[in-house]
């Protein structure tokens, strides 16, 4: 695997949770790239695309339902894996909705395990 599939983007504006999945990432063998803002986040997808994006839901000042409209429609990167990050679990309702095969949930806190079954679903 080359060194651009091995890059994680992680949007997430709690400062502690961003220190947590670099820490958690690294662990994995994957380059972590935090980002605390949705919109400067999306600039740099443009410019550099990871191999899979974790997307906090609850951030301003946009959220993670329209980085995904936006990174979906707009960008029209509709292979680009993303995992939710959420602590509402009350969401399965909204992904059934979406029915984006390429889009993956982890509800918060997440165990190290958690986080590496997610990744290779995706990356493997």
């Amino acid at each position: 695997m080359s060194n651009m599939t091995r890059k994680i983007m992680v949007v997430e504006d709690d400062q502690p949770i961003l220190d947590l999945m670099d820490m958690l990432i690294r662990k994995l063998n994957y380059e972590p790239i935090l980002i605390a803002n949705g919109l400067e986040a999306l600039e740099l997808v443009k410019l550099e695309p990871p191999a899979l994006i974790l997307l906090d839901i609850m951030m301003s000042p946009i959220n993670g339902w329209e980085f995904l409209e936006k990174l979906r429609g707009e960008l029209h990167m509709w292979e680009l894996p993303v995992i939710l990050f959420t602590a509402a679990p009350s969401i399965d309702e909204k992904m059934e909705h979406l029915k984006d095969p390429h889009l993956g949930i982890l509800v918060k806190p997440v165990s190290v395990a958690q986080l590496k079954t997610a990744i290779e679903r995706y990356l493997a």
